[in-house]
This record gives structure tokens, sequence and C-alpha cells, in this order.
């Protein structure tokens, strides 16, 4: 089976509409693919209704990606199968959604006062109808020439955490992200957590503190990972007794990886599953829902 965790599409910031994520999953020989929009269940329906379409087999795996902030380091929860409608997190995420439209329009004044000719028009034509985030405005960036690409607009010049142009929005403590999600029947991993190129990152002791919390694993196998960081993040998720993931963080034409880059050891997404009572894989024509 080949299994990528982590992917998004046009409910967030991926290019790919929902439905258009799932073909593309099938073509690219998944199995199963799960859709981690940011802070969003928006996509679940459309990618769902896609399902049923499909020549290949393909099991949708509903998700999100939860913006957290530890000790003033930005952090991403990945939150797998969980119930969409319980209220505690389903609030939480909404309050996220809704900080997005003015810390974007601030991050856009402190460009402006750079010298950069960015608009909210813009930036929001780009979005659509996605959750409007730091991709849009880089690509903003990129389409003024001011960066040749969306991953040189993260950097300390521009939009990475503190950058000239940064702003802050409303973020969860991972702990409490951790009890919400476990309060909805789902299961969490630590997204890209060696991710230095992104900016800066928690300790290994912050890790080994959100484990004793009830983490149930940590993203290893990313492209943000050099093969080094993989080695000893698989140390560190054995020594801690978390379960050891790996996925693409596709994004569509936005960013350059590809579905199916990194992939998750089946054993560890059926352990995912068996640990999930929020919500259950969905399979499509000829899909498993386990391992």
């Amino acid at each position: 089976m080949r299994i990528d965790l982590h992917t998004h599409s046009t409910a967030s910031d991926g290019t790919d509409t929902p439905a258009q994520l799932m073909r593309n999953a099938a073509a690219a020989g998944l199995d199963v693919v799960a859709l981690t929009d940011h802070d969003s269940t928006r996509g679940y329906a459309e990618a769902i209704k896609a399902l049923a379409t499909l020549d290949r087999g393909l099991t949708l795996v509903t998700g999100a990606e939860l913006s957290c902030r530890l000790d003033g380091v930005g952090l991403h929860m990945l939150a797998y199968l969980f119930d969409p409608h319980e209220p505690e997190l389903a609030r939480e995420r909404e309050l996220v959604r809704d900080d997005r439209v003015p810390r974007a329009k601030a991050m856009i004044g402190k460009l402006q006062e750079l010298g950069v000719p960015v608009s909210w028009e813009q930036v929001a034509r780009i979005a659509g109808d996605g959750s409007v985030g730091r991709p849009h405005i880089a690509e903003a960036l990129v389409e003024l020439g001011v960066v040749p690409t969306v991953s040189d607009a993260f950097t300390s010049d521009w939009l990475a955490d503190g950058g000239r142009a940064y702003a802050e929005k409303h973020e969860l403590d991972p702990f409490d992200a951790i009890r919400l999600v476990k309060a909805a029947g789902g299961v969490t991993v630590f997204a890209h957590p060696a991710a230095v190129k992104r900016g800066q990152v928690v300790p290994e002791a912050a890790i080994a503190a959100l484990a004793a919390a009830g983490l149930d694993g940590v993203e290893v196998d990313h492209m943000d990972h050099e093969p080094a960081t993989r080695t000893r993040l698989h140390g560190l998720a054995a020594d801690l007794g978390l379960l050891a993931t790996g996925s693409s963080d596709y994004h569509g034409s936005r960013k350059t990886c590809v579905l199916g880059e990194f992939t998750t050891d089946p054993e560890i997404y059926g352990e995912i599953t068996r640990r999930a009572t929020g919500a259950f894989p969905v399979p499509g024509a000829g899909g498993s829902a386990t391992a």
C-alpha cells in the first residue's frame, strides 16, 4: 500500500480542488490519502463525492492541520479522523480561520511599508475560496517578481516567523490541541517537527512533553527533513513510543513536492485507524478502509 497522510486542497492553500486532489492521488498510484487542509474541513464533502468517480480504488482519511504555538514558536499539528462536528474543536478551528483575514491584511500592510506593491485584492484573488494564509501572500510576491519561488518568501526578509512582514494570528496551544482532538475521537501527529528551513523549531524536550500529554506520532519522512534528521527523528519516535509517519505535504503547483514523495508504513496507518473513534476512513470504488 502507498499511503500519503498530508495533503492540501483549495479549501486552504493548495491549488487542486478536493476533487482534483482525489483524482491526482489515484493517478499517482496512492492507495490512501489524507486531506489535511489548514484548520478546515470544508473540502471533505467534495473529496468524498469524487471518490465514487475514480476508476482506481482510493481511501480518504479526513483530517486537518491545526495551527499551534508553543513558547513563541509556531508548529503544526496534524489531526486525523476526528469528529468534525465536535463543538469545542470546531470553535477553535473557527477562531483560527476568522483571524486569517486580519492577519493577512496586516502582513500586506507591512509589505507595502517595505515598498512592495502587493494588495489585498491580489492576495484574495490567489486565495479564492481557500483559507487565506502566508502561501497566498508568497505567491503574490512571486507574481510581482519580488522572490523567485514561494519557498523564497519564507525567510526573515519576508514572511518567516519573526520576519519583516510577519504578523501573528490566533493559534492553539499544542497541549490543548491534543486534548481537543482526543475528545473529538481523533489522532494527533506533529507535522514536520524539525523543518528548520521554515524557521525556529521546538526542542526535542518539548516533543517528549507532548508525547507525555498524549501525542500519537511525529511526521518523520518529509521533504523539509534531511536524511540525517529523518534518522534522528525515527530514533526519537521509537524512544518516546510515538508513531512515525511519512507524507508529501502536497500543495499542488504551489510547492515542488509531489504526491507520494514520502509515504507512511501500512502498519502505522493501521494503528492510526485503530486509535481513531471520531470518524473512519472513506473507501472509494474498490478501496479498502484499513491496512
